[in-house]
């Protein structure tokens, strides 16, 4: 019955702001048959759409896997504006597979909590509820090795006790204080949001001297605001409070108690001192929404000076797809990802402008990279000239000197930030290029 509709797959760039990333997408032939490819190094959920219905699904690196999806009825409005959700079918008979166990665990959670008759649970009742659930699970799943699941029933327990309240000391301790943050894993991020939603406001009530207002919305500083929250019993940890820190921003930024730029510019330098790669993509996934750089919205065009000394501009490539990259001789890992650009120029080539934008403080650095490197033939520009008001860093509200972005052939940003070569963006460009070739054999690793 779906014959002939598209089916997007997609996943979440980040689990504080949830921003949705376009992975693939296919139309189902009159066979019901379609196929679907992404690039992923840990396992997540991902979520598939056919107009309004939305089936959720993990899946594991390596893996090939078929699924059948339910169908509807024919009469059903696929045009109304609601989300449908539905559950999809695993082909195959294996009781260990990801999915297979969070339908049954869900299976054990439904026969808890479903009211039955009517009946309402008071919240003494949930916490022995949990309990059980927590007993069964424990000897229900005792010979199960997967990690990933191991912690989804974990903290899809800790979070049924973070919706009744059980209590800060019980939760953060339980499972926050001395566990390691898991950053990719939905559920623990999940618990995380419900646990610290308001966290500041709470923190901040109950301290004398300066308001939280103050060193937001006043001095706008984020080495105060760290400070202020180093004496915190739960954030010794300096990991740990930089997450709680941008997982309020991010709620801050929506609430008329503080000033979105104030927001905005906070946010700006934690991206810019933090040390750890996941909070500098969750704070880059902020500052994109913030400055209007989400996917889908135009791309800012923008000019910089070319090897030769003259002035390209990023409208000279109109109607073409364009992967655009900031790179810095100074950073390391940007430089690693320069030859896989190569690579990738020399298999889409005819199809994609690669253009690269060197952020370089000297233009000597920058010119004696490009002697260094003649293989590397592409538009490599130079950020900065002296005719320039603003420069694509601007543009781009790029900090630091590392990003990536993928603009369409309409000129909007199909993805913001992008996925860089060795994260994956092969995966989106040979979704785009190249016709899909069937594989029915699932789970190939």
């Amino acid at each position: 019955m779906y014959a002939g509709k598209v089916i997007e797959l997609n996943s979440l760039n980040d689990y504080i702001t949830n921003t949705k990333q376009k992975e693939d997408k296919d139309t189902i032939q009159t066979d019901g048959y379609f196929e679907l490819h992404f690039q992923s190094d840990f396992t997540q959920p991902v979520f598939l759409t056919i107009q309004n219905v939305v089936a959720k699904m993990y899946v594991q690196p390596d893996f090939v896997y078929g699924i059948t999806i339910p169908e509807l009825e024919k009469d059903f409005d696929y045009n109304n504006d609601a989300e449908l959700p539905i559950n999809i079918g695993i082909v195959g008979n294996d009781t260990t597979e990801l999915n297979v166990l969070t339908f049954d665990f869900q299976k054990q959670f439904n026969d808890l909590f479903d009211p039955k008759d009517g009946k309402f649970l008071n919240r003494p009742m949930m916490f022995k509820r949990a309990d059980t659930l927590k007993k069964i699970s424990d000897t229900r799943y005792n010979k199960i090795k997967n990690p990933y699941f191991l912690n989804y029933v974990e903290y899809s327990i800790a979070s049924i006790n973070a919706s009744v309240s059980r209590g800060e000391n019980y939760l953060i301790n339980g499972y926050i204080i001395n566990k390691p943050i898991q950053y990719n894993h939905y559920e623990y991020m999940q618990f995380f949001n419900a646990c610290f939603k308001g966290y500041l406001n709470t923190y901040a009530s109950s301290q004398k001297g300066q308001s939280l207002y103050n060193i937001i919305n006043v001095k706008s500083d984020y080495g105060l605001l760290s400070d202020f929250m180093k004496d915190d019993k739960f954030l010794k940890s300096d990991s740990l409070r930089e997450l709680v820190i941008l997982k309020n921003l991010w709620d801050f930024y929506f609430s008329a108690d503080f000033a979105p730029e104030a927001v905005a510019a906070i946010t700006s330098a934690l991206h810019q001192k933090t040390k750890i790669k996941q909070h500098k993509k969750i704070a880059n996934n902020m500052l994109a929404y913030f400055n209007k750089m989400q996917t889908g919205s135009l791309a800012p065009g923008f000019s910089a000076r070319a090897k030769d000394g003259t002035m390209g501009s990023l409208s000279s490539f109109k109607g073409r797809w364009v992967y655009l990259n900031f790179f810095s001789t100074s950073n390391t890992e940007s430089m690693r990802e320069m030859p896989k650009i190569d690579a990738l120029r020399k298999k889409f080539g005819d199809k994609v402008v690669f253009v690269s934008v060197c952020l370089d403080d000297s233009l000597k650095t920058y010119t004696n990279y490009l002697k260094a490197n003649p293989k590397f033939n592409w538009t490599i520009w130079y950020n900065y000239d002296k005719s320039l008001t603003k420069t694509a860093k601007d543009n781009y509200f790029v900090t630091g000197n590392e990003a990536y972005f993928f603009i369409n052939n309409f000129g909007y940003l199909a993805q913001s930030p992008a996925l860089a070569p060795s994260k994956g963006i092969e995966y989106k460009l040979n979704s785009i290029f190249k016709p899909a070739k069937r594989n029915t054999r699932t789970g190939i690793r």
